[in-house]
């Protein structure tokens, strides 16, 4: 430990820096409490299957609070980096039909994505990239050169976990404009898509409902649905949005191009 940092000024930098990180941690700490009590199994297919008729009568008498818990829990979702975003996707859908589905669901998952991009950038940020090293530095200085279009493709292709890319783009100190931009439009293609094939779930569900019940009847302890969104990820569909993604870093590669030609010119 340096003396600057065993002095009062060291101490109250230090304090700083923690209670700067507080939010984060709290973040990070409701996330944990949530998976071990299992509340995210209230947002599942099964939880949908139990609760349908009533879900479908509040959806009926309030469309307009319906649409708005709905897009709250997404947003929570999405912020706490829990597991069942792309089940929300399927679920409105399925609740909503796919034009305010994907409306709703696109808007949600920007906005939860955006609350956790500001705290992890306000918590984290340049303080993460420095204990990194300078290797680190030059990757974050990298990526915010071409910062919308690295994330578009990210976005894109469903191989990265969603809160890993805002935790990227949050420590690489990409701008709020820009960020928000990129992550509504990388989104969309894959929010409409399986807004869609949510709209067409209610035989599925039928289905499940009625295998649900049997279990249950039969004594079974670990019964649930068992559809999931992972069941409509094809090679097909995945390869589209690889080349999506493919697309949206031209405009890095066309800028790589062009530098060697640019060295070439005199003066």
């Amino acid at each position: 430990m340096s003396i600057d940092e065993r002095g009062p000024e060291g101490g109250g930098t230090l304090l700083r820096r923690w209670r700067r990180r507080l939010p984060f941690i709290l973040v990070l700490a409701a996330s944990a409490l949530i998976l071990a009590f299992g509340g995210h199994r209230y947002v599942s297919f099964t939880a949908l299957v139990d609760h349908h008729a009533w879900i479908d009568d509040s959806v009926a008498r309030h469309p307009l609070m319906s649409v708005t818990v709905f897009a709250a829990v997404y947003a929570a979702i999405v912020a706490l980096s829990l597991p069942g975003a792309a089940a929300m996707t399927l679920t409105g859908g399925f609740l909503f039909g796919w034009p305010l589905g994907t409306t709703a669901s696109a808007f949600a998952a920007t906005t939860g994505a955006t609350l956790i991009f500001l705290l992890a950038r306000t918590s984290l940020g340049d303080d993460l990239v420095r204990a990194a090293g300078p290797g680190a530095a030059r990757l974050a200085e990298r990526f915010r050169q071409h910062a919308f279009s690295y994330l578009l493709f990210l976005r894109l292709v469903p191989a990265f976990p969603f809160w890993m890319v805002n935790l990227v783009a949050a420590i690489a100190g990409m701008r709020l404009s820009a960020y928000v931009a990129a992550t509504l439009l990388g989104i969309l293609p894959g929010t409409l898509v399986f807004t869609v094939i949510g709209s067409g779930l209610g035989e599925p569900l039928a289905d499940q409902a009625v295998a649900l019940k049997d279990c249950r009847a039969r004594g079974g302890t670990d019964c649930q649905v068992t559809l999931s969104a992972a069941d409509f990820l094809t090679p097909e569909l995945i390869g589209g949005f690889v080349a999506l993604g493919a697309l949206s870093l031209l405009p890095v590669l066309a800028r790589h191009a062009r530098r060697p030609d640019a060295a070439k010119r005199p003066g």
